[in-house]
This record gives C-alpha cells, sequence and structure tokens, in this order.
C-alpha cells in the first residue's frame, strides 16, 4: 500500500490517480474525505499531520509515502508514526531552491525544505527526494487576468524557466515510490525547455485561439501589495528566484525521461491540457 499526503491538491492528487491507473493500492491522506472526488478504487484515510493522533490508522500497511506539504508544515509527527508503522521509504517533494551543502540556506523557501530533506534523511527511512522549482501551474494565476482581457501584467516577464507538468511530477512519483532502486537518491525535475514568462504566455494564447501579450511590471509594488495577505519572507524569496533567472537561460536536464521512460511534456501540452481553467 501507498499512502499519499496532500492527496487532494496539486501533485498529490494527480500522484494518487497515477498510482491508481499503475494498479497499484493507493491511500490518499485527506483531511476532508468527503470532498476528494478522488477515482473509486482509491482509499481515503481522514488524518490530519497536525494531528498525530490520527496518523497510525492511516499508515497501517503502508510500504512507502509520497510527503507532500504545505510550506511550513512540521514533518516530525508523520516521520515518527511511519517509523512505528514500518513504513519502508519516504518520498519528499522538495524545492530545487535548496542548494546541497549551503548551511544556512539562501532564503527561506530552500531553507525550510532544506529542514524537511534532513529531517528525512535522518528518520532512519530509505529516502528519495525530488526537487522542482517552477512548476507549469504557477500559469493557473494567470486565470484571472484572463477573465478580463488579453494582457498578462507580471513582473518578471524576462524571466526563463523549464516549467514542469503536474503530471510528469506525478510519473516520477510512482516511479520512485514503488522501484527501491531509487532510494537515497536526490532528483532535480525540469521540463524539457526554457522558455521566458513571455514565451509561456504566447504559448498559452495559441492553446486558447486568443492574441495574448504580456506587461513587464516594476517587481516593488507587486511585491508590497502581496505581502499584504502572504507572508513577505517567502513571497520575498520567490522574486528573488526569479529575478536570478531574468536574462539566462533555466537548467533543462532529462531526469523525467531517465526515470519514467518518456520525454518530459512541453509547456504546449500543459496548456492544452489546462485550456478549459483560463
Amino acid at each position: 500500500m501507498y499512502l499519499v499526503t496532500g492527496a487532494t491538491a496539486h501533485f498529490g492528487r494527480q500522484a494518487v490517480e497515477a498510482l491508481h491507473a499503475a494498479g497499484h493500492p493507493v491511500r490518499a491522506l485527506t483531511r476532508t474525505p468527503e470532498r476528494a472526488a478522488l477515482p473509486q478504487g482509491v482509499e481515503l484515510a481522514q488524518a490530519d499531520l497536525t494531528k498525530p493522533e490520527t496518523l497510525p490508522a492511516a499508515l497501517d500497511g503502508v510500504s512507502a509515502v509520497l510527503l507532500v506539504l504545505q510550506y511550513g508544515m512540521d514533518p516530525a509527527p508523520l516521520l515518527a508514526a511511519a517509523r512505528e508503522a514500518g513504513v519502508s521509504r519516504i518520498v519528499f517533494l522538495s524545492s530545487g531552491a535548496v542548494v546541497d551543502g549551503a548551511d544556512p540556506q539562501p532564503d527561506v523557501i530552500a531553507q525550510y525544505h532544506g529542514d524537511v530533506e534532513r529531517a528525512v534523511r535522518e528518520s532512519g527511512l530509505e529516502w528519495t527526494t525530488l526537487r522542482l522549482l517552477f512548476p507549469a501551474i504557477n500559469s493557473l494565476t494567470f486565470a484571472m487576468q484572463l477573465a478580463g482581457g488579453d494582457v498578462i501584467r507580471a513582473p518578471y516577464t524576462k524571466a526563463a524557466f523549464s516549467a514542469v507538468h503536474e503530471l510528469d511530477v506525478a510519473d516520477v512519483a510512482v516511479t520512485t515510490l514503488t522501484q527501491p532502486v531509487h532510494a537515497g537518491r536526490t532528483y532535480r525535475l525540469t521540463g524539457p525547455e526554457s522558455l521566458t514568462q513571455a514565451d509561456q504566455v504566447a504559448i498559452l494564447g495559441q492553446a486558447l485561439g486568443r492574441p495574448l501579450t504580456v506587461e513587464d511590471l516594476d517587481p516593488a509594488p507587486v511585491l508590497e501589495q502581496m505581502s499584504a495577505f502572504m507572508d513577505p519572507a517567502f513571497l520575498g524569496a520567490l522574486f528573488d528566484l526569479m529575478a536570478a533567472c531574468v536574462g539566462k537561460p533555466a537548467e533543462v536536464n532529462d531526469t523525467v525521461e531517465r526515470i519514467t521512460g518518456h520525454p518530459a511534456r512541453t509547456y504546449a501540452q500543459w496548456a492544452a491540457d489546462h485550456a478549459t481553467d483560463f
């Protein structure tokens, strides 16, 4: 049995569906199973990572866990319960911002994920780390703007990313969960191409059949406005990461293809898959 945390959010949901489609027994951990809307045959476990007493039942009979965490969440209760339950392996979905050997890490995003990576490594369980930086689903933030016109206004439109399709993340997660050969390894996941945000908008426009354009915004006032309702330290780190991607190509590797056996999906494929979301 495989357990997926964060099973109704991005990455967790796709991993559950991919495990189920491949015929693997999968249990989806969620606080609200009545709203899960997962495929028939997926086992639901009502549990909360912040309430240790809810975890033993969710982990009963589980051999490996895909750990998908909200930023800032403490993994310690889950790791302790996993050891007690006899779980063999943890696959942790981490961030590409983590710098190997850095202490402290360069920003709060990298520090949080680096700390969780260390906790998983020190748990006594087998582990695999999957690091991704800019998932393609970040483009869903454009939807509200596109509801009112054909112009995307954003900072760092010349920043280049190798956006990763969430289905590729799920496919890698399934392989690393079910094949012990990946234990003790850290993988950086990228898409197959380096594209600026402006490039992505143009491709999205083709998928939508709309002539979209971009307008580059001054990051400072955008950061100030967003900090009123989001963690300023997290946002500052995110903006710094984007700023560092301006004027140079993004890292592109073949990790997805090497692990899954199929090429990483392109951003154009992602846009076509999500056209109805805009």
